[in-house]
């Protein structure tokens, strides 16, 4: 059973009156509100309100973020380029929405506004890397600061807002050990900066690679990628199920008398086939699947 923490003013037990005065329209209590997930047969939170939360003072439409997939009749590697992506909206209205399926949604966010309302997502559960910046992340579980190359955990139904400031083995290891998440569809990988295979038959840069179950998504965060040419900062590829992927030709040469790996990047293989929007067509390179041609 996961054990409970405890933030903030709480009562001494469960489901009791936790006083303070006056109180909303002087009834003289915080409001408690259990979140539960799975029904209650997981864990839970029980957190306490100046006001009841199920206070409603206005109606209006949820808000959108546009998923317009495109096409796509040929099976083929992609290069999203997003370097040059220009800022706009919030870090709510200006997510770009790249790649998605009916498991998970990929998207790029380059905000040149701070977030004013308070967002809640009621459908899905989110996951934030934080490729640039720093800031603070604000819920109704309190305050959580953040920097460059962080991930943010938001669970479902988290009223938050967020408040950037102005800004190994003897070989090679497999993908599974560098799992950072998990969820129902697909999991999340992160490559950090590391000390690189110490066998003296070692190759340096990850094999050629066919996952005939799940499509393979990178997202290039900073350093020397060193298995592959071509690929800049802010990048995504996207290796769908059925074709082989693998270094790129001279890379493995390259890289032979290399001790370590700058390389920062994050990974999300999908279990369902990933789509490409129209925006994520727009940014991609269409020489990218010939250039493991020498």
């Amino acid at each position: 059973m996961p054990p409970y923490v405890r933030m903030g003013s709480i009562p001494r037990k469960r489901h009791i009156a936790h006083p303070q005065q006056p109180g909303f329209k002087s009834e003289g209590i915080y409001y408690e509100e259990v979140v539960t997930t799975a029904g209650f047969s997981r864990a839970y939170s029980m957190v306490y309100h100046l006001r009841p939360p199920t206070r409603v003072t206005r109606l209006g439409p949820a808000g959108t973020i546009l998923s317009d997939f495109g096409d796509q009749p040929t099976l083929r590697d992609h290069l999203i380029k997003t370097r040059t992506m220009p800022r706009a909206g919030d870090p709510i209205e200006g997510r770009v929405v790249l790649l998605g399926n009916d498991d998970v949604t990929l998207a790029r966010c380059r905000p040149d506004q701070p977030e004013q309302e308070l967002f809640r997502n009621a459908d899905a559960d989110e996951l934030v890397f934080v490729h640039s910046g720093r800031g603070l992340l604000q819920t109704m579980f309190g305050p959580l600061p953040f920097r460059d190359f962080d991930y943010i955990v938001i669970p479902r139904s988290t009223t938050y807002r967020l408040e950037f400031e102005p800004i190994t083995g003897r070989v090679h290891q497999p993908p599974p050990v560098h799992q950072t998440f998990e969820a129902p569809g697909f999991v999340v990988c992160t490559f950090a900066p590391r000390m690189l295979d110490t066998d003296p038959e070692a190759i340096k840069v990850p094999y050629a690679h066919s996952n005939v179950q799940a499509d393979e998504v990178l997202y290039y965060v900073r350093g020397r990628f060193g298995s592959r040419r071509g690929v800049e900062e802010a990048s995504f590829t996207l290796h769908p199920r059925g074709i082989p992927h693998g270094p790129h030709p001279g890379t493995i040469a390259a890289s032979k008398d290399a001790r370590s790996t700058d390389e920062l990047a994050v990974m999300v293989d999908t279990i369902r086939p990933l789509q490409l929007t129209r925006r994520a067509m727009q940014q991609d390179d269409p020489s990218y699947p010939l250039s493991w041609i020498d």
